[in-house]
């Protein structure tokens, strides 16, 4: 193998498994890995990946749930120097196909039961649970022996979750991605000693970026499960072989609404991160009233900055719950009018970044990339307030601020109004068309027991100005979202507003 730096993100793993090469590093359902059984699957897996007459630099596109073979392929196409492409397994159809030809994927690693969903004629190789699977050829295949990819190489396409218009894939190369492992593990106190949950799928950026391969760097052993089941979190929870848990606030408010979630033991959890879209403010204070030991964390970002941009430290959080906190170890932030100039602490712009998480840029997108990259920042479309101490809060996505008769209203704040209601279970705000207010606040509410329309709007008068109040409220059973637990606006507009 020819000498390299090292700073690869197959390369987080080779140290640790050469550090403690007999932790168990993975655990899924009946199987164990070792860090050095992990290290040498990876290079096995490697070796299989170029076998099928793959170039370092080829898209590899992964279509699987969570399981140990969805890790060891994105592992082994970062030691062979392949690009991996994760794709949400819920895709299907014209969604599917535009990521699959838009990357160029020359092969799909993809779960025996999906693989029907793929366009025809696309190369596929099973990840798992079938004859010839990549799990299956490891045994015959001999550990990879080549050239290590470079730090500036690209290593993922990390396609944006696409909630306003078609998904972009921001290049991602080892450098940023590296980068963005140290940061995570200094701003949330990832240490060998955790014992963390993965229950969000590894497609997405926050779970696989934020939290397993940084766990993998700190020779932590990791669970990682199909789905986020309450029952079999707070099994493990109660079982004392999880005490820390990512989770994006859909999965937390839902444990919080469990009929058992005041009775079951549940002091072993040390750890609790959210993120992948706002708390409500509610939601938290509850949180932490049953479990006043609990350290939680608030973890912002997105999918071009690796994900992780800011953190909210548990000692951060008195006084300031809405907020994401401050930015970590490589990443600077500024906030900005729409002339790119930088606004004065408490008022409200867009926030941009500069930092090596980055992405390069969007994959076959010049335009969207120099739309996205000014003036030597990244812009967001984000709407955010910084405050005198560096604490970021994030007000809304640009695109979804409400114009309510000339007015700007942000979807948040009534949202937070509106969990303060018990009767509320979900809401998501949006502006809608209206001939006299321009775009009228319009809540779309998820009701947990008998209310009414009227009832929901004096209760939301009575916390806010009256101008921010809905206008009207619209009774759903289910919110849009993508697999991130982002709510799709863009869906409740379009269907709402005939």
């Amino acid at each position: 193998m020819t000498p390299g730096h090292g700073s690869t993100v197959d390369g987080v793993l080779r140290r640790s498994a050469r550090r403690t090469p007999a932790r168990v590093a993975i655990e899924y359902r009946d199987r164990t890995w070792t860090y050095e059984e992990l290290d040498e699957a990876v290079s096995r897996a490697a070796s299989v990946l170029l076998g099928r007459g793959l170039a370092p630099g080829d898209r590899v596109a992964a279509y699987g749930h969570n399981s140990d073979a969805y890790l060891v392929g994105f592992l082994a196409c970062a030691r062979a120097g392949l690009v991996h492409v994760p794709v949400n397994q819920n895709l299907t159809g014209d969604d599917l196909a535009y990521i699959l030809g838009q990357s160029g994927s020359s092969l799909v690693l993809a779960d025996p039961d999906l693989a029907g969903r793929l366009p025809d004629g696309v190369p596929t190789l099973p990840l798992r649970e079938a004859d010839g699977s990549l799990l299956a050829r490891l045994a015959e295949a001999a550990p990879y022996d080549g050239p290590e990819p470079r730090s500036e190489d690209l290593v993922q396409l990390l396609y944006t979750s696409g909630t306003t218009a078609l998904p972009k894939g921001a290049m991602m190369t080892h450098r940023a991605l590296v980068h963005e492992y140290l940061s995570a593990i200094t701003a949330l106190d990832l240490s060998a000693g955790d014992r963390p949950a993965h229950a969000l799928p590894l497609y997405h950026s926050a779970q696989m970026h934020v939290f397993l391969l940084p766990y993998l760097a700190t020779g932590a052993t990791n669970v990682i499960l199909d789905a986020p089941d309450g029952d079999t979190l707070l099994d493990l929870v109660e079982a004392g072989r999880v005490d820390s848990l990512f989770a994006p606030p859909t999965v937390w408010i839902a444990l919080t609404n469990r009929p058992d979630f005041a009775d079951r033991d549940l002091g072993g959890l040390r750890k609790a991160y959210y993120g992948a879209s706002i708390m409500p403010v509610p939601v938290l204070e509850r949180l932490r009233e049953r479990l006043p030991e609990l350290a939680l964390y608030n973890c912002f970002g997105q999918s071009e900055i690796g994900p992780l941009a800011t953190v909210l430290a548990p000692e951060e959080h008195k006084g300031r719950l809405d907020s994401c906190g401050r930015t970590v170890l490589f990443v600077d932030a500024r906030v900005v009018d729409d002339k790119g100039e930088d606004v004065p602490d408490g008022e409200p712009g867009e926030i941009v970044y500069r930092s090596p998480q980055l992405c390069e840029g969007y994959w076959g997108k010049p335009e969207e990339t120099s739309a996205a990259f000014r003036d030597g920042w990244f812009h967001s479309g984000d709407l955010a307030v910084r405050d005198a101490h560096g604490y970021f809060t994030i007000v809304d996505r640009v695109k979804d601020v409400i114009n309510s008769g000339g007015v700007l209203v942000a979807s948040r704040q009534v949202e937070d109004a509106l969990y303060t209601h018990d009767a509320v279970a979900e809401a998501a705000v949006i502006g809608l068309p209206d001939e006299k207010w321009i775009e009228a606040v319009t809540a779309v509410v998820v009701a947990r027991g008998e209310v009414t329309e009227d009832e929901l709007v004096a209760h939301a008068k009575e916390k806010l100005p009256a101008f921010k109040a809905p206008k009207r409220v619209l009774f759903v059973d289910e919110l849009p979202r993508n697999a991130s637990g982002k709510i799709l606006k863009r869906e409740l507009r379009e269907r709402f507003a005939r």
